[in-house]
C-alpha cells in the first residue's frame, strides 16, 4: 500500500497480519447480530478516527481516550462464537452463534402469523413510515424529472 504519512511524506509498505484478518472478520460478523444497527454505523466512524489516531502517535491523547471509551462502551454486548472455513486464502462464515443476539426469528419472519405481537409490532405499522420516508424520494425525482 501506499501511505500517506503525519509529516505529508508518502510512504510504501507492505503489512500481512493473516490471524488478525480471520479475528477481525469473525468479531465483524458477530457485531452483525448482537449490535444495534445505528451504534455499528457510529463506531464504524469511530473505527475509522481510531486508525488515524493510532497511526499519527495519538495514543495518550484525551481525543484518544473518548473513542477507546465510545467503543468499549459499543461493544459491550458483542459476545458469541463464529464458524469459519478457511481455503485457498479466503474465509467464509459458516454460522455463529450469541446469547445477546438481537436477532429474533419470530420478530423477522414474514411467515409467522403474529410473530411480532411480543414486541409490540404490527408490519401495517410499516404503511405509514413507508409513505413519510417516501416524500423525501418523490421530491427528488420530480426535481429530477425537470432535468
Amino acid at each position: 500500500i501506499v501511505e500517506n504519512r503525519f509529516v505529508g511524506i508518502k510512504s510504501r509498505g507492505v503489512y500481512e497480519t493473516p490471524g488478525g484478518t480471520l479475528l477481525r472478520a469473525a468479531h465483524l460478523d458477530i457485531e452483525g447480530i448482537c449490535m444495534d444497527r445505528e451504534v455499528k454505523r457510529i463506531t464504524e466512524t469511530l473505527a475509522a478516527e481510531f486508525a488515524r489516531l493510532c497511526y499519527n502517535g495519538f495514543w495518550f491523547a484525551p481525543e484518544m481516550e473518548l473513542v477507546r471509551n465510545s467503543i468499549e462502551y459499543g461493544q459491550r454486548d458483542v459476545e458469541g462464537n463464529v464458524r469459519m472455513e478457511l481455503y485457498k486464502g479466503n474465509i467464509t462464515v459458516l454460522g455463529r452463534e450469541s446469547e445477546k443476539s438481537l436477532y429474533n426469528a419470530d420478530l423477522a419472519s414474514m411467515d409467522i402469523e403474529g410473530g411480532g405481537e411480543a414486541f409490540d409490532y404490527n408490519p401495517a405499522d410499516a404503511a405509514g413510515f413507508i409513505r413519510i420516508n417516501a416524500v423525501r424520494l418523490k421530491t427528488y425525482a420530480a426535481l429530477r424529472s425537470k432535468d
